[in-house]
């Protein structure tokens, strides 16, 4: 179950990046293709920096809560912006489910 779980959160990860670049791809302005690519690289700098193992100012105890409720919160915001209302309520759920289970099991 706990190997499960972190295949999830891997796949979370990866789903707020497309959340992320899906909404910029959808949006109607003459370069949607550079928000597409360039929310996903916002969210992946902010992920280098504070998020990742070898993060180099690694956010931790409640700044850590902080930093992923905001991280993967950005990509259901993106997709419920792009319209996608019920992906987000499902990207969501599964974020929720997922880092609940992670805190539990201390992955």
């Amino acid at each position: 179950m706990k190997a499960a779980n972190s295949g999830v959160l891997f796949l979370i990860e990866l789903g707020a990046l497309a959340g992320a670049a899906y909404w910029g791809f959808t949006q109607d302005v003459g370069a949607s293709w550079l928000l597409g690519l360039a929310a996903p690289a916002v969210l992946v700098a902010l992920w280098a920096l504070l998020g990742s193992p070898r993060a180099k100012y690694k956010a931790r105890g409640a700044g850590r809560v902080g930093f992923e409720v905001f991280w993967f919160g950005a990509g259901a915001l993106a997709l419920f912006a792009a319209g996608a209302q019920v992906w987000a309520f499902a990207f969501g759920v599964v974020c929720v489910v997922s880092k609940t289970l992670a805190v539990a099991w201390s992955q």
